[in-house]
C-alpha cells in the first residue's frame, strides 16, 4: 500500500453518528436540530410525508452545510398524524413512487441550498416493513437506484433492506441504534414493549460499545449474539435524551479511538 492509498483508506475504527432531523412541521417543533447538528456526521432529513415541510427541509439543509454534515433523504409513509410510525397498506408500485418522490423533493431544495443529498434512510414503519419484507425492500432500492445509483442506502444491519441494497449493488451502510433494543431475529423490539427503548445516555453508550466491540447485536431476551458489521449509529433526534446521548457517544467514541466521519467518507 502506498502513502497515497493510506491517505484515502478510512481508519479501521471509522464510523458515523447519524440522527433523524428536519421533522418539525409548520408551527410544530420536534427535536433539537440546532444543537444536534454540530455533534453528528450525517443527518437524515424528513421529506414532508411523516414530518418536515419545504421551509424546515431548507433550514435543515442550511444547518448541515454550515456544519459540514452529510445529508440524506428520510422518506416514510404519508402519515403526519402518526409520525410515520403506523403500519399502512401500500402497493409496491406506489411505495416505489413515493420514495422516489420524497428523495426528489429534498434534492430540489438541496440544489437551491448548494449542499448535496448523499444517502437515503427509510423512516419508521416503512423501514420496519422493508426490513422483514424482501419485495418491499426491493421496491425501495429500485426507487433509490432510479433517482441516483450513487446514493448510499442506510439500512439496519442483518435486515432484508440491507441484503437487498447489497444485492442490487447499491452502496450500503449497515446501521445500529443507540436507543433501541433488539430481538433474537435482529429486528428492533417493538415500541411499547418493556425494554424496547433505551433512554438513559450511559445505558445507550454501553449498548453501542458492546455492539461495536463484539461486532454483533445482543438480543434483549438473552439469545445468542448476531454477528454484524455496522458503519453508522443512529440517535433518534426526537427523543428526550437525544442531545445528551449524542454528546456522550461522540466524546466517548473519540476517547476510544474511533474516527467519526460522514457517510460518504466511509462507503
Amino acid at each position: 500500500m502506498t502513502s497515497q492509498d493510506r491517505e484515502h483508506t478510512p481508519p479501521l475504527k471509522a464510523i458515523a453518528l447519524n440522527a433523524d432531523l428536519g421533522e418539525s412541521f409548520g408551527a410544530y417543533r420536534i427535536g433539537n436540530d440546532e444543537a444536534l447538528m454540530p455533534i453528528i456526521q450525517s443527518a437524515n432529513v424528513a421529506c414532508g410525508f411523516h414530518g418536515g415541510d419545504p421551509m424546515v427541509m431548507q433550514r435543515t439543509l442550511e444547518l448541515a452545510k454550515e456544519h459540514g454534515v452529510s445529508v440524506g433523504a428520510h422518506p416514510g409513509y404519508q402519515d403526519l398524524q402518526g409520525f410515520g410510525r403506523r403500519a399502512m397498506s401500500v402497493a409496491l408500485p406506489e411505495m416505489e413512487a413515493m420514495v422516489a418522490y420524497q428523495i426528489g423533493a429534498l434534492m430540489g431544495l438541496a440544489a437551491k441550498v448548494g449542499w448535496p443529498v448523499t444517502h437515503v434512510k427509510p423512516h419508521g414503519a416503512l423501514n420496519n416493513f422493508a426490513c422483514e419484507n424482501r419485495p418491499a425492500a426491493a421496491a425501495i432500492v429500485r426507487a433509490i437506484r432510479a433517482v441516483d445509483p450513487g446514493l448510499i442506502l442506510v439500512a439496519p444491519v442483518l435486515s432484508d433492506l440491507e441484503r437487498e441494497g447489497l444485492g442490487q449493488g447499491l452502496p450500503t451502510a449497515g446501521e445500529i441504534f443507540a436507543d433501541r433494543a433488539y430481538t433474537a431475529k435482529g429486528t428492533l423490539v417493538a415500541r411499547g414493549q418493556d425494554g424496547a427503548m433505551i433512554h438513559e445516555p450511559h445505558a445507550a453508550l454501553q449498548h453501542v460499545m458492546r455492539m461495536l466491540d463484539g461486532q454483533a447485536l445482543h438480543p434483549l431476551d438473552g439469545s445468542p449474539a448476531l454477528a454484524c458489521s455496522p458503519k453508522t449509529i443512529c440517535v433518534h433526534g426526537d427523543g428526550n435524551q437525544a442531545l445528551a446521548t449524542a454528546k456522550l457517544l461522540s466524546e466517548s467514541m473519540h476517547q476510544a479511538g474511533f474516527a467519526l466521519s460522514p457517510l460518504p467518507q466511509l462507503i
